[in-house]
């Protein structure tokens, strides 16, 4: 069954332009992969009246509303209270909250702040949502045919709670069983149009929807079914879709580039080190973002300047001046020298013109050269990215992990 559902999302700093909100699309998108469709969300700044009013018409319209934001500590964190008058609820102490709070602060060894028992004063009757990796409790309440989710602001705490506590309830409200799979592959060196493109004259197993999506640089392939066969038709569907699309699917469902890559560094028992220079330790930073990256990340090296490539990566000074920094030659030595410092088995190295100024005609702005060398076998191509300079450099670093992982399939 379906359902009804809204986001609500509360903080001046949304509206101001401070920051932007994540937690919406992240929540559609979560939701989205399950089946089910957020039909409206609403954004509102820390103003009391506008954030009752705001509970009160979605509750009245909406099978499943989620808050997120104002369940801090602080005076301006203000949705338990306003909950609590929207809904004619007192606001209690609520016991469950608030020894999950002292919990929190002592797993950490850490002296806990009076004004964090403010975090516990929740509307009666609510069900505490717990949160594992902060301290603002969660809390669901049930007015009339609504269920109203109420989670922390902060994304990661939001996003945890909302697959493990609110997904399953969801699920439960809408009869056990989602009313929608889907399975998304990533893909990355086909444009969009490509890619659809590939799939006319194809027929996928009757039942199973295709659609697509853009994370730039990604193309999203989404194929959707229902019912209790959506399982075994979803997989046929995906056998296809990669035999269609090899070798440009690189991940599944919540799965990452960068995650792939390490995993595949792990499972391989290789260790690789970095030399960037236009990307300025993208591609380091994307790496060491995973847990127990250390098994296979040995060192990465931001060498901007000539000097820095001479010095640290041994690139000759004839290299240089001619053909220069931006050159297969150069990234090729970069490549070399990375590996032979670190004594890793692989060296990754980036060089490039990311602009907005430096280029020419010659080497205009987005003209890029990749390297990547294990000591027997050696590989350098030269790229030329259009875009601004984040998407350039976005664009270069992606494209060097995709070096990496295609080098780590053929050796499967």
């Amino acid at each position: 069954m379906s359902l009804n559902i809204a986001v609500l999302a509360t903080g001046d700093e949304l509206i101001n332009g401070e920051m932007a909100d994540t937690n919406t699309s992240r929540i559609a998108g979560i939701l989205g992969a399950h089946g089910y469709t957020v039909g409206e969300s609403r954004v509102v700044g820390d103003v009391e009246e506008e954030i009752e009013s705001a509970l009160c018409d979605l509750a009245g319209k909406r099978e499943v509303v989620i808050v997120t934001g104002g369940l801090g500590p602080t005076e301006d964190d203000l949705t338990a209270r306003i909950a609590a008058k929207a809904f004619g609820r007192r606001l209690v102490l609520n016991d469950e909250a608030l020894a999950q709070i002292r919990a929190f602060f002592a797993k950490r060894n850490m002296e806990m702040n009076p004004r964090n028992e403010k975090q516990a004063l929740l509307p009666l009757k609510s069900t505490i949502l717990g949160n594992r990796l902060g301290t603002a409790p969660g809390f669901t309440l049930h007015q009339q045919n609504c269920d109203l989710f109420f989670l922390p602001g902060v994304p990661k705490e939001m996003v945890d709670m909302l697959e493990q506590q609110v997904l399953p309830r969801i699920q439960q409200r809408s009869g056990g069983t989602a009313p929608l799979q889907e399975r998304i592959l990533k893909v990355f060196g086909l444009s969009e149009p490509r890619v659809e493109e590939l799939f006319d004259g194809q027929t996928l197993p009757t039942g199973v929807a295709l659609a697509f999506g853009v994370d730039f640089p990604f193309v999203h392939v989404k194929l959707r079914a229902s019912g209790e066969s959506a399982e075994p038709l979803l997989d046929r569907a995906e056998v296809q879709t990669r035999q269609l699309l090899e070798p440009y699917v690189f991940a599944n469902g919540q799965e990452t580039l960068a995650g792939n890559v390490g995993r595949m560094l792990t499972d391989a028992g290789l260790t690789i080190a970095l030399a960037e220079s236009c990307t300025g330790g993208i591609v380091a930073g994307m790496l060491t973002e995973l847990p127990g990256a250390s098994a296979f990340f040995e060192r990465g090296a931001v060498t901007y300047s000539n000097t820095a490539k001479h010095d640290w990566l041994q690139v000759p000074p004839e290299i240089l001046q001619n053909p220069g920094a931006v050159s297969e030659a150069c990234a090729l030595a970069m490549a070399r020298g990375i590996r032979s410092t670190a004594g890793s088995d692989l060296g990754l190295a980036i060089t490039g013109i990311a602009g907005p100024d430096g280029g020419s005609p010659e080497k205009p702005v987005g003209t890029v050269f990749l390297a990547l060398s294990d000591g027997q076998n050696e590989q350098v191509k030269g790229y030329r990215f259009s875009g601004e300079r984040d998407r350039i450099r976005r664009m270069a670093s992606c494209m060097a992990l995709e070096w990496v992982r295609r080098y780590l399939n053929s050796r499967l």
